[in-house]
């Protein structure tokens, strides 16, 4: 799954890093509807499988047919779970269920078949307001039910748009800041709880041979440009104003600014692989790195109980500790035939059956069951390191706003990349930036 995240919330909160969990969501914006309907096409063709051959002999005439679209999961026994999920909810609701696993780029994949009659009548992505304003997908508020308290808030809220929900979320994942607690004992050190303490624990860290940190192949750049924000204690957007650009973040950027200078030596670059997998931890090449709550059970079959986990350090005293909120919710083609079947088949996978909630975040991968009586019913999540990232993700996680589109993203990861990468002034990089973000709400008639 995290192939994909998204960077779940990196991508879709900044769009400044194009892979990872979060990643592919359902964006509106696409190309020619000819080019559409031959990537579409291709798309079903090499990936529909029928959810099981029981449901392939069912009599057409009985049962509404439905087709229910993944990306490519990349944990073992994903897609095999997926089939499972699609029978019984189908045979529940009395549809017959197609399921396809749709590899490569799904992102541009989707938004190529929802331009046309072979548009999926189940998806997952991330809902939008040009979604919502184009009658693209059905209002969920209807089958949340009893169950709507026990969403987070911070669920709900990645998928309200104008006052209804668009989706309901399956998955939730989080980034967390692992480190090797033997290393930071030997060095002396405590775990660090402000960006002046983490750089001091890069230094003493870093020996030449063991890098300090791994924040991936960027040096930090995208992890940094969420985080430092958040620490700051703004966020992306303030309702529907800009929320990023004021005297207190533009010094927060600079202090990033300097922090990625003033550490350059112990913030490993160049690995074999990138932040999303813990190789590099797992090898030893840095006593810290920035990763996913997904590397977890590696980590800990490799390391046993050598290593910790905290979220992003706060900026400074006045800063607040932070992460992304992450994962894939699931969305109702309202153009289609059979809109209300599918609305009905949705609320019997997320709404009414906890255990396909518990058995999809934990059984192939690890992550966190949106529902929080699911969450805690998990024996997985319950003690040690993945306990503590659980409160993480509860206390200090950030969900991607649903009013960012991809070209906010664009504006601001454009302007944070200058900032940290080429030293760009943070006052006019921020202040231009702001200016675009602006432009993009005024094109939404939110300003």
């Amino acid at each position: 799954m995290h192939r994909k995240i998204t960077l779940i919330s990196m991508i879709m909160v900044i769009g400044l890093l194009l892979a990872a969990c979060g990643g592919g969501g359902a964006a509106t914006d696409t190309g020619s509807a000819d080019s559409a309907g031959d990537t579409a096409g291709d798309a079903a063709a090499e990936s529909s499988t029928p959810a099981d051959t029981a449901a392939d002999t069912a009599a057409d005439t009985d049962l509404v047919e439905l087709t229910h679209w993944y990306h490519q999961y990349g944990e073992e026994g994903t897609q095999q779970a997926a089939e499972r999920y699609a029978v019984e909810c189908g045979e529940a609701v009395g549809a017959k269920v197609t399921m396809v696993w749709v590899p490569g780029d799904y992102g541009a994949k989707l938004n190529a078949a929802l331009l046309t009659a072979e548009a999926p009548d189940v998806f997952e992505g991330q809902p939008t307001l040009d979604m919502v304003r184009s009658g693209q997908i059905a209002a969920m508020d209807d089958i949340y039910g009893d169950a709507l308290d026990d969403f987070t808030p911070q669920d709900i809220e990645s998928v309200t748009i104008e006052g209804k929900k668009y989706a309901v979320k399956m998955l939730d994942d989080t980034g967390l800041l692992y480190y090797r607690k033997s290393m930071l004992e030997e060095a002396g050190i405590e775990p660090p709880t402000t960006l002046d303490e983490l750089g001091a624990a890069i230094d003493a860290l870093n020996d030449g041979r063991i890098k300090g940190i791994f924040m991936g192949n960027d040096g930090g750049i995208g992890v940094m440009a969420s985080n430092i924000l958040w620490s700051s204690g703004h966020a992306f957007l303030d309702g529907n104003e800009v929320g990023f650009y004021n005297e207190r973040t533009v010094q927060a950027f600079a202090k990033a600014q300097e922090f990625m200078n003033a550490h350059k030596d112990g913030i490993l670059v160049g690995a074999p692989t990138d932040w999303w997998d813990p190789s590099v931890f797992i090898d030893g090449l840095a006593a810290m790195q920035w990763g996913g709550l997904w590397a977890m059970p590696a980590i800990q079959e490799a390391l046993g109980d050598d290593f910790g986990v905290i979220p992003w350090p706060a900026l400074d005293a006045d800063g607040m500790p932070s992460t992304f909120w992450g994962g894939w919710s699931q969305m109702v083609n309202l153009k289609g035939p059979n809109a209300a079947k599918a609305l009905e088949y949705v609320k019997c996978l997320w709404i009414d059956n906890k255990d396909i909630q518990r058995d999809w975040n934990l059984s192939y991968g690890f992550h966190v069951p949106p529902r929080k009586s699911a969450a805690a019913e998990a024996e997985a999540l319950q003690s040690g390191p993945a306990a503590e990232a659980v409160q993480i993700l509860y206390n200090y996680g950030h969900p991607a706003p649903p009013l960012w589109t991809g070209a906010m993203g664009t504006i601001y990861g454009d302007a944070i990349d200058r900032i940290l990468r080429e030293g760009a002034d943070p006052e006019t990089e921020m202040a231009a930036a702001a200016e675009g973000v602006k432009a993009e709400l005024e094109r939404l008639n939110l300003q």
